[in-house]
């Protein structure tokens, strides 16, 4: 290991990857060699979880949450408060292991830290906030009122290219609410799994919880991934990725009835009308589309743009990429790092094929680059096509920086284009207009989860419920009222009468 950075975050030549709060001395599931898509070396390596291993974390977890649910909402905040302040004395060395692991730029895997800090003070205030309602009952000296109970142990499935943020907006929510989390990284960024978890741990067990509230299973989806979605004692699940496994998350966990949030794939449009801000239209297109390599599940893949100003935005953007300085995530000036590994490359370059098959003209880039620094063979150049609404490919998410610039007339085809896709994650449109802009946040605009005027489909804030409609999946995490999925509800009615009034004026006998 030639970074210092990872002795900081306890990260070894070999690591447990399994951990009911204290880590287990030799997983049986075998090693799992974590590489750098920056340059294709090893990291380190870790050892996976077998079913035993398993097992055995769910006991502790399942222990542990009979007492953890009885702490005060307000006193398992300050549990949080604690974990957020950590965080912030190791955000740097965090952030860079996340570029390491997962290759997004170190701004970004900076933010991403900071979008764990951020949920920590946001979960902080939900613990004195889990309301109820009191409400009015027909019957005489009767109290009616909903409690909202903790739920169990909440099992999360995270996914590559956010490696820890996601993992923040479960956790911290459900330890709030008086959940323990069970967590199963992506296998591409197990040693940021590691280093959050010993994090949360060394935190835990500060305040007397040192077992149990927060679990780590590393392993394979067939095995552990399986275990998970079967288990009794995970009353809720939440998954990350593609709309594929999120059928098979749905499937496994419906069949046992429980819960699911899941947040699934993205084909993210930005409508841009005559009208448009050119200013600000352009940079936020180029974050949305080449941000992170374009593997962010918020990734701008698709661009309407009204005919009027197509060829001026398509003139302008194409500088703008021109621009776009591709290398090593972890140096200075970098806006685009590589791809998560050798088959993101192959499924983008298997992607273009078909685009040109079904008629696309790719304006620049989409090439795999080659050469000093680029050894990793993880690198590409980010794409623009020009492309038709009617091309099947259109259809699909294609995890990678290609971007379609498709023209349409006026503000209904716009709106008729943008919802013609399974998915329903995130939009964007830009105008000046405030009618096209009330209408595209109306019930006959935008069907996404989250709908924007004049910012782009990436960067939603932690403050506001993320999630999606149609294949994208239904779920919501972060803010707003998400904790309510963490939690159970109780409706209970108090009769402080002397008498048994039925509900509805039902008489029963005499």
């Amino acid at each position: 290991m030639t970074y210092e950075f990872l002795k900081e975050l306890g990260i070894e030549e070999v690591n447990s990857g399994v951990a009911y709060g204290p880590f287990l001395d030799k997983p049986s599931g075998g090693e799992l060699v974590s590489e750098s898509p920056i340059d294709g070396k090893p990291i380190a390596k870790v050892l996976k979880a077998s079913s035993a291993d398993y097992e055995m974390v769910m006991s502790k977890a399942a222990a542990a949450f009979k007492s953890w649910r009885m702490v005060p909402g307000p006193k398992r905040a300050e549990v949080v408060r604690a974990i957020g302040d950590e965080l912030r004395k190791y955000k740097e060395p965090l952030g860079k292991l996340v570029t390491l692991e997962m290759g997004k730029i170190l701004p970004e895997g900076l933010g991403e830290v900071q979008e764990m800090i951020d949920m920590a003070d946001f979960a902080v205030g939900q613990g004195r906030m889990l309301y109820g309602l009191t409400m009015q009952s027909e019957r005489v000296r009767h109290r009616m009122m909903e409690q909202w109970h903790p739920l169990g142990a909440v099992g999360v499935i995270s996914a590559f290219n956010f490696p820890v943020a996601v993992y923040a907006w479960n956790s911290m929510l459900a330890a709030v609410c008086g959940d323990v989390t069970v967590w199963k990284p992506s296998s591409n960024t197990p040693l940021t799994a590691v280093a959050t978890h010993r994090i949360f741990h060394r935190v835990a067990e500060r305040f007397g919880y040192g077992e149990g509230v927060f679990n780590l299973v590393i392993g394979g989806g067939r095995e552990v991934g399986e275990m998970m979605l079967k288990d009794q004692r995970i009353p809720l699940v939440s998954a990350t990725g593609s709309t594929d496994v999120g059928r098979k998350v749905a499937v496994r966990v419906g069949e046992r009835l429980g819960r699911t949030i899941l947040e699934l794939g993205g084909n993210n449009a930005v409508v841009v009308l005559d009208d448009a801000d050119m200013k600000i239209v352009v940079p936020a297109v180029l974050f949305g589309a080449v941000g992170t390599a374009g593997q962010r599940c918020t990734s701008t893949r698709r661009v309407l743009l009204q005919k009027g100003i197509a060829s001026e935005f398509t003139q302008r953007l194409l500088k703008a990429y021109a621009q776009v300085k591709i290398g090593n995530p972890l140096k200075d000036g970098t806006l685009m790092g590589p791809l998560v590994n050798k088959g993101a490359v192959s499924d983008m370059q298997a992607g273009l094929a078909k685009i040109r098959e079904q008629g696309g003209e790719v304006l620049c880039g989409g090439e795999v680059l080659s050469g000093p620094g680029f050894e990793s063979g993880c690198y590409v150049k980010p794409c623009i096509v020009k492309a038709r609404r009617d091309m099947p490919i259109v259809q699909d998410e294609i995890f990678a920086p290609i971007l379609y610039l498709i023209e349409v007339k006026d503000v209904d085809e716009a709106i008729e284009v943008h919802n013609d896709v399974p998915q329903g994650l995130s939009s964007s449109m830009f105008t000046l207009n405030m009618r096209h802009a009330e209408r595209f946040l109306s019930p006959e605009g935008s069907d996404c989860g989250i709908a924007n005027i004049n910012i782009g489909t990436s960067g939603a804030e932690i403050g506001g419920a993320f999630g999606g409609e149609k294949e994208t999946g239904g779920g919501r995490e972060s803010g707003s009222d998400s904790w309510k999925q963490y939690m159970r509800r109780q409706t209970n009615t108090l009769n402080y009468s002397t008498e048994l009034p039925l509900a509805q004026g039902v008489k029963f006998g005499d």
